[in-house]
């Protein structure tokens, strides 16, 4: 997670700002955009996004289910329907969605379904979570494009649908890989992630 700046404050910045303000929106300010995307233990999508100029906030949650306010026992158990997901905050004058997307395949398997490496059940699912047509229309293109570059032997399973209420994880798990290093990286490899990505891409991503 890098510096937080709420994008609710953002909204109420691009809107006009609070009532009194005079002053003008920074151009930086009015293109923040978000994208929430599923890749499986969301301890490992945080680290590559936040690396990225233009990245401003990673924030890890739930996502897709049908229970209100889940808990990570709950979604872990694989009862409450959601995906462990992935919230971006960028902006767009720096790093486009579609720069995001190529991130995003590079750091899954996108021919797995309902589960990543060594996490099994719908909860660890690939999944793009889009929050309006234009993002869906980048992401449908980028999922052809992979699909066409016959990198993949098998199908991609990765779905592509309408973002729901995004519910922030606790905050033992935000920026897990920081927090605990060591944790992090022997899960990294044992999980079989860190083997994957050095076999198909020619590299261990972050």
């Amino acid at each position: 997670m890098k510096k937080l700046i709420p994008f609710i404050s953002l909204i109420l910045v691009s809107c006009g700002g609070a009532v009194g303000n005079t002053e003008e929106p920074l151009p930086s300010q009015i293109n923040y955009e978000v994208a929430y995307f599923a890749g499986g233990c969301f301890w490992c999508m945080e680290p590559p996004f936040d690396e990225l100029n233009g990245v401003i906030t990673t924030i890890v949650g739930y996502m897709g289910g049908d229970v209100e306010n889940p808990t990570y026992e709950m979604v872990s158990a694989g009862t409450s329907g959601h995906a462990e997901v992935v919230e971006i905050t960028f902006d767009s004058n720096i790093i486009s969605y579609e720069e995001l997307l190529e991130v995003y395949w590079r750091n899954i398997d996108p021919t797995a379904l309902d589960y990543q490496f060594n996490d099994y059940g719908s909860q660890y699912r690939t999944e793009i979570f889009y929050i309006d047509e234009k993002q869906k229309t980048s992401a449908l293109i980028s999922k052809e494009k992979l699909e066409a570059s016959r990198k993949f032997s098998e199908p991609i399973v990765t779905a592509i649908t309408k973002a729901e209420v995004f519910y922030v994880a606790e905050e033992y798990h935000q920026d897990f890989y920081m927090k605990n290093n060591l944790r992090y990286g022997i899960y990294k490899k044992a999980s079989g992630r860190e083997a994957f990505f050095k076999q198909v891409w020619g590299e261990s991503n972050s």
